[in-house]
């Protein structure tokens, strides 16, 4: 596979790891957990004998461990391994209290002498490093100089940043390629997109995508797709329905084995089967809905509805999602936020869009003109659940009479009842 842009600094480390010119020790700074086991993986794969890592490999951490004790492991050889591999977590605690002027010094005296049979792999991963340097956080950019400053003479600095868009794609279409699997560039694309570029969650559905498309037509095919949209299933918020677990269709059983025969990842599989994919539909609903326009909404209704496994028997996993998101807009208007950064400290963990929807969903927030709008849309979610759980002649009425209403202005009030009635009192 061709370098990548994103992805060269891990592999000039890989490349050093693997070569003569190893350094004693690098600072691998950033918080991309895919690109930090790359590099983990590559060192223990170089440097690490399977049979010898209870013997070679330590995985330290300052908060608990002093650097001293940390450099006096690295100077000690060790009598059951010829080479010893350190991971020292807990950079930050050497940057804070105090000047730290005595264990800097050890580093140093370390460096100048040091143990040649010894890698220390400093990991500095509460720094955050964005696809564009320019746009770090200054925080950030402080410690990722001091950092520089004090180790960077000695070790190797290594950039954990956050992968481009266009590289994540590239990585899918060639990862697929070297596993004979053909992966559209539109299905790539909808991958990345889904999951905001996010690495570790587009490795994580890379895989189910490929198992999902590469398994055998015959014999276990039925249960590895229950499986695998079962676990999907899992991922999503819990509702419960009084319709229970929807199954495909007879016509979907009987077309799915050619379709999974293929090694192809299309467009049709991502949205089956990756969440955020799904999500994003629902986002855009909800834009239409902000701006009401109601054509645009409607068809969006019919869109998500054609595109989920139960049809219109999904109708109450909808409405969850309408209601959160709802909510979600309620809290970022009361808290007047005004970009992505600021979603993460008022919303808390499990109750968080996908990472491209920040944005977007800021945006639709900041179309309504006050939180009695938003309840008002919540309090229309609310009835149209009710109707539903009681068993409707026409659920697609239902929905269909929700999303107009939602998409309509509301109308202004009227006082003059409430005026007349205090001058009669």
């Amino acid at each position: 596979m061709a370098s990548m842009k994103s992805f060269a600094s891990v592999d000039r480390f890989l490349t050093e790891i693997a070569s003569s010119s190893l350094r004693p020790g690098y600072v691998l700074a950033g918080d991309e957990v895919f690109l930090y086991d790359r590099c983990r993986r590559g060192v223990l794969d170089a440097l690490v004998p399977p049979d010898l890592r209870d013997f070679c490999l330590h995985d330290l951490d300052l908060t608990e461990t002093s650097i001293f004790e940390v450099l006096d492991r690295a100077q000690t050889p060790s009598l059951m391994a010829p080479f010893q591999v350190f991971f020292i977590r807990g950079l930050k605690a050497l940057y804070t209290r105090g000047a730290k002027k005595e264990e800097f010094g050890a580093i140093d005296a370390y460096f100048r002498s040091p143990n040649p049979q010894a890698l220390l792999l400093f990991v500095a991963d509460h720094l955050r490093i964005p696809t564009d340097l320019r746009k770090m956080d200054m925080q950030d950019k402080d410690r990722f100089e001091r950092i520089r400053e004090t180790l960077g003479d000695w070790c190797g600095m290594v950039e954990l940043a956050r992968v481009e868009e266009s590289d994540a794609i590239r990585w899918v279409a060639e990862s697929a390629a070297a596993r004979n699997v053909k992966f559209d560039p539109d299905a790539a694309r909808q991958l990345v997109d889904a999951l905001g570029a996010d690495m570790m969650l587009i490795a994580s559905e890379f895989e189910k995508l490929l198992l999902y498309v590469s398994a055998p037509a015959q014999g276990r095919l039925p249960h590895l797709r229950d499986s695998l949209l079962i676990a999907n299933a899992s991922a999503a918020p819990r509702v419960s329905s009084p319709l229970g677990p929807q199954s495909p269709s007879h016509q979907d059983e009987q077309a799915q084995p050619s379709q999974l025969a293929k090694n192809h990842v299309t467009l049709g599989d991502v949205e089956t089967m990756v969440l955020a994919a799904k999500q994003r539909s629902l986002y855009e609903l909800t834009d239409a809905i902000s701006q009401h326009d109601r054509p645009r909404a409607l068809a969006l209704l019919h869109g998500l509805l054609n595109a989920s496994d139960g049809g219109e028997d999904a109708a109450i996993g909808h409405l969850y999602m309408l209601a959160r998101t709802f909510r979600q807009m309620i809290i970022i208007s009361e808290k007047n936020v005004r970009d992505s950064r600021a979603i993460w400290q008022v919303l808390w963990q499990g109750f968080r869009m996908p990472p491209f929807a920040a944005e977007e969903l800021i945006r639709q927030a900041r179309r309504y003109k006050s939180r009695r709008e938003l309840t008002r849309a919540i309090r229309l979610v609310a009835r149209a659940d009710l109707e539903l759980r009681s068993s409707p002649a026409n659920k697609l009425l239902v929905l269909e009479r929700l999303i107009l209403d939602l998409a309509t202005e509301p109308a202004q009030l009227s006082y003059a009842s409430t005026h007349q009635f205090a001058m009669e009192l």
